[in-house]
């Protein structure tokens, strides 16, 4: 009877396992084994037409027009990177700092700051749009009262990217705010106050107690932000449409990936193979800068 339970508990556990690992390998590993195969084909529309090997690697990474259209995404994926980096994680980590005081209607505010985080892209893209509207935008008439003129947000090449931008932190600041705050209230009591009585003031709290004590909070927060600068795709699609509008100063890697595979309306070019090179590229370059940061970032939280 005892010989039993054992294969009994691995049954109910493979039972257990059994839904997420089916739904896994359907939506993820199987759709990446066949991007990975794809990608080594032509296409006559959606159909296979021959096997041409590495050609469309070479194609959208060494062939113009094609290597300028990708190179151009990618910078503008690393401009998105940096800025989430500097301006939505910088400020996450300051409003975790103000919460960690528990002011008064301190819980209210944690809602209030995660609340954006639950709507759809969809409707934060939409929102944006109307608030960034040259005409009848909130934008536009709030800094009218300054004196500013009315400015086509979304419609000036030196402005719509960083207008996005601007829509995703306010999207998703409450996230990185909440696990950012999650880590500063895990940091013993004891060895705050023990630094409030040293005269440690705001600054140098932050700088020499709380950051360095909160590492495996800032990894997290470091490695998703980077996996959603370079999946971005909603937000930029929704503002600026399938072409990374106007003048290719919005387009990043996903929107153009989808552009290729399946065309649009003002391009008309539709190529799988190189659609599916273009999303095995962009999996191996997340994935291996990925593995290099978590192994940096890891370190980090070892040696503090």
């Amino acid at each position: 009877m005892t010989s039993l339970l054992p294969r009994r508990r691995t049954l109910w556990i493979i039972f257990l396992l059994a839904p997420a690992t089916i739904t896994m390998t359907v939506f993820v590993v199987w759709p990446l084994l066949s991007a990975l195969r794809l990608s080594f084909y032509s296409f006559n529309g959606l159909k296979p037409a021959g096997f041409v090997g590495l050609e469309n690697f070479r194609q959208v990474l060494f062939e113009s027009p094609y290597s300028d259209w990708t190179y151009n995404a990618f910078f503008h994926n690393v401009i998105v990177f940096v800025a989430l980096m500097v301006f939505e994680n910088g400020t996450a980590f300051l409003l975790a700092f103000a919460l960690l005081k528990t002011l008064p209607g301190h819980r209210v505010h944690q809602v209030i700051v995660f609340l954006p985080v639950v709507l759809s892209a969809v409707i934060v893209g939409f929102l944006w749009k109307l608030l960034l509207h040259p005409l009848f935008g909130l934008v536009n008439q709030t800094l009218a009262l300054v004196g500013v003129p009315p400015h086509a947000w979304l419609g000036d090449e030196s402005t719509a990217l960083g207008s996005i931008i601007l829509a995703n932190v306010w999207h998703w600041v409450g996230f990185p705010t909440l696990v950012l705050l999650a880590g500063m209230q895990r940091i013993s009591k004891e060895i705050l106050e023990a630094a409030r009585l040293d005269g440690a003031g705001d600054g140098v709290l932050l700088r020499q107690i709380i950051w360095p004590l909160i590492a495996p909070s800032v990894t997290i927060v470091c490695i998703l932000t980077f996996i959603g600068s370079f999946n971005w795709f909603e937000l930029p699609y929704i503002m600026a449409g399938l072409t990374g509008s106007p003048g290719g100063s919005t387009d990043v890697l996903g929107l153009y990936f989808y552009r290729t595979a399946f065309g649009s309306v003002t391009s008309g070019i539709q190529d799988f193979g190189q659609g599916s090179a273009l999303a095995v590229l962009m999996f191996i370059f997340i994935a291996g800068v990925t593995t290099v940061a978590l192994r940096i970032l890891r370190r980090r939280e070892i040696e503090v």
